[in-house]
């Protein structure tokens, strides 16, 4: 099982304090460091010192780190264009020397987009989005550099683009795509990503979900075992009950709802939930870390559960 820390920083933090969590991540030796991709933070709090860009972040991250993995859980197809996004994912991932990851997705939240000015369309029209622009992402990244790539749609065209700069990673960087939906996100995940995520679901949700995107892969003629199978939890362990009290209460979660809807309590709870998923398919888990102040809590979680597991 691999364990990848998972931040969200439009809750209010620093670029400082996310290079801080990706390099302890690196250190203590989990696989990934991945940010969500939002510009306002939501609930009530203090929202200083503002939101910061998932890819200037991760591109600067990128450059003070040297093995951990990086990427987005998940980037928004609406505040990019795709041939933007292509480039800048591709020059990161050649200054991370072929560490980065692309997870993206059709977007959610309408107040972030109200207030920076972004359009946002209806979901179906957002699924539509999704779907040019990974064909185009994807596309540019594979077009040979003896070639143009081109590419009409509804909402978007591309004509004659030399398609640079290309990624390190042969093939461009994994895509991970996630959510719940039934079909068209499974479909969409079978014919473009490398890993489907499933965001802080119940085990037998999620297993359902996992059974869809296998049949989704079928559908398409692909092996069902090429796909990693992930999940994110909140993560909230303590030594002791006071420690998970006063960690649950930092983030301004229940202890008891937190166990159940989450990777939380003693470290052997946390284990059992991990292995939980691990019987459900999953082989990466995406731990969320809501109090990027406390990386004791990430020691923690190195030391009585990460170095534990198979």
């Amino acid at each position: 099982m691999e364990l990848r820390i998972f931040v969200e920083p439009q809750q209010g933090a620093s670029y400082r304090q996310q290079l801080a969590v990706a390099q302890l991540s690196e250190k203590l030796g989990f696989d990934g460091f991945f940010r969500s991709d939002h510009y306002l933070r939501m609930g009530a709090g203090d929202p200083l010192p503002g939101p910061t860009d998932s890819w200037v972040t991760l591109g600067a991250i990128a450059r003070e780190t040297s093995t951990i993995r990086l990427g987005t859980l998940v980037a928004s197809a609406t505040f990019r264009l795709p041939g933007q996004l292509a480039v800048a994912v591709a020059q990161i991932d050649d200054m991370s020397d072929g560490r980065i990851e692309l997870g993206l997705g059709a977007g959610w939240f309408d107040a972030e987009h109200t207030a920076y000015g972004i359009p946002f369309p209806t979901l179906g029209q957002r699924f539509d989005i999704l779907e040019e622009q990974l064909e185009i992402i994807t596309g540019m990244w594979n077009t040979p550099l003896d070639s143009q790539y081109s590419f009409e749609g509804q909402h978007h065209t591309i004509v004659g683009s030399p398609a640079i700069p290309k990624p390190v990673q042969p093939g461009g960087p994994p895509i991970v795509m996630g959510g719940y939906g039934p079909k068209r996100t499974p479909a969409l995940a079978a014919k473009y990503a490398s890993e489907f995520n499933l965001p802080f679901p119940p085990v037998e949700i999620y297993r359902a979900s996992r059974d869809n995107v296998r049949a989704a892969c079928e559908a398409r003629g692909r092996d069902p075992e090429s796909m990693i199978y992930s999940v994110a939890q909140v993560l909230c362990i303590g030594a002791n009950d006071a420690d998970i009290a006063r960690r649950a209460q930092r983030i301004g979660r229940e202890v008891d709802e937190l166990i159940l809807n989450g990777a939380a309590g003693s470290p052997a709870q946390v284990l059992d939930k991990i292995a939980s998923f691990a019987e459900a398919g999953a082989t990466r888990v995406y731990l969320q870390v809501l109090d990027m102040n406390d990386l004791d809590h990430i020691h923690l979680l190195a030391e009585e559960v990460m170095k534990v597991l198979p």
